[in-house]
């Protein structure tokens, strides 16, 4: 007998299509379609049978041709689904198309994503940013849920009687409401990011470098922020399991110690409304110090989706931040390892390669970074509120002469203290 509180999973059948109009990055393939069930898995659905069609365009009334959907229609009558999730984005009025066709709920990828997105948010900022993608998504798609008023259309082209005036004002009222919603979530999601650029200048302040982990959705990215920093963030193998950025201290050598921040995974054919609803978190990565791209080397399909990910960093305006390339779960990897200047390779599951990975980020914050003595005479004292501010002080003594600071600078600063090291002489270029 079944447990009273276990629910019912949802059967889905999936859909996608490769048309030859179609970008080569929207048309629908084994990988996109194997990805797609795992969406579903993680929405708390059961993939029950599949379908790809290939044909030169799609189909402008029901996406796909009238005999796939028919196909499809058996295939959901045969396997008693619930739902039919296309791999690929609809217009509103295919969607209610297919709805009608299909006798089930119709969910494009998108769809399937922002109901994810609203399982998953748990912090209100989360939860800001999922509600405003969902109105995006709904506003185009009003039109078809009013088309019963209008369905009998006279061949004259206007609607029967009785249905002109209510259906038409009905939904103006939604598209003002779903307008003034959208406009709401948008300034509150405003004050949000004016939080986090606040809480981002005290961190400069305090001169606490940001690095962020980024990557491929399930590339191990929750797993490795634990292993660094022993946090306790939940780590499970499904898709979108991070919505909510985390951030963590990390102390990486003697001197240093970073904010080492998490955020939600990438992913092929991600919605352009769900990149905007998603700035406030991701607009972290336009100001770090260090991005961490993570990547799955165990996943055959690790070249494409590094490049997605890459693709959308440029999308954020962070293509020009300092970037490693972490290869993660290179225990289960058999073959020649990736190598390079900006390459670590670890297991983020069993830690190993994570002080690698520590020294390598050390190194990379560290460049044109001095480790030098400093004697400054009290006359000049101001000089150490710009240390304090810009460098890393890590010891002072004040002596009867002045105060004695044993100081990392970073380089831009170097040329401001040089004057202050004692016996230190300008090195001779070449040519000198």
């Amino acid at each position: 007998m079944l447990n009273e509180t276990e629910v019912k999973k949802e059967r889905a059948v999936l859909a996608g299509l490769a048309a030859a109009s179609m970008d080569a990055a929207e048309r629908s393939s084994d990988v996109s379609m194997e990805e797609l069930a795992a969406l579903v898995e993680t929405a708390g659905g059961e993939t029950v049978a599949m379908l790809i069609q290939q044909r030169p365009t799609p189909d402008p009334r029901s996406f796909l041709g009238d005999g796939k959907v028919r196909e499809l229609k058996e295939l959901i009558e045969a396997n008693d689904c619930d739902l039919a999730v296309f791999d690929n984005e609809l217009s509103p009025s295919q969607m209610r198309v297919l709805g009608e066709e299909l006798g089930v709920k119709v969910l494009d990828r998108s769809g399937l994503i922002l109901d994810i997105f609203a399982q998953r948010a748990r912090t209100r900022e989360g939860q800001l940013q999922v509600e405003l993608a969902q109105y995006q998504y709904l506003l185009p798609r009003l039109t078809g849920m009013w088309t019963h008023l209008v369905r009998q259309t006279a061949s004259g082209g206007s609607s029967p009687i009785g249905t002109r005036g209510p259906g038409e004002t009905q939904l103006e009222t939604d598209r003002r409401h779903i307008r003034r919603k959208i406009q709401k979530l948008e300034e509150e999601l405003g004050e949000v990011r004016r939080v986090r650029g606040t809480q981002r200048r005290r961190r400069e302040k305090n001169a606490m470098p940001m690095v962020c982990l980024v990557g491929y959705t399930n590339a191990g990215k929750s797993t490795l922020l634990n292993c660094l920093t022993g946090a306790d963030i939940p780590a499970n193998d499904r898709l979108f399991d991070t919505l909510d950025t985390t951030t963590r201290r990390l102390k990486i050598d003697e001197t240093t110690e970073i904010l080492l921040s998490d955020t939600v995974g990438f992913i092929r054919k991600l919605p352009t409304h769900l990149i905007e609803a998603f700035k406030a978190t991701l607009e972290e990565l336009s100001y770090a110090d260090v991005l961490l791209h993570v990547i799955d080397l165990s996943n055959p399909e690790w070249e494409e989706q590094a490049r997605i990910v890459d693709e959308l960093i440029v999308q954020l305006g962070a293509e020009s931040t300092p970037r490693l390339r972490v290869f993660n779960k290179c225990d289960r990897y058999f073959g020649i390892l990736p190598h390079g200047e900006d390459v670590v390779c670890i297991s983020a599951k069993s830690g190993e390669g994570a002080d690698a990975l520590t020294g390598k980020l050390s190194e990379l914050l560290g460049r044109g970074k001095r480790s030098v003595t400093l004697h400054i005479p009290y006359a000049q004292a101001g000089l150490m509120d710009l240390l304090q501010r810009e460098a890393a002080v890590t010891d002072t003594e004040y002596t009867d002469e002045g105060i004695v600071a044993r100081v990392v600078v970073p380089a831009a600063l170097f040329g401001r203290v040089k004057g202050f090291i004692p016996g230190y002489v300008e090195p001779k270029e070449d040519w000198e």
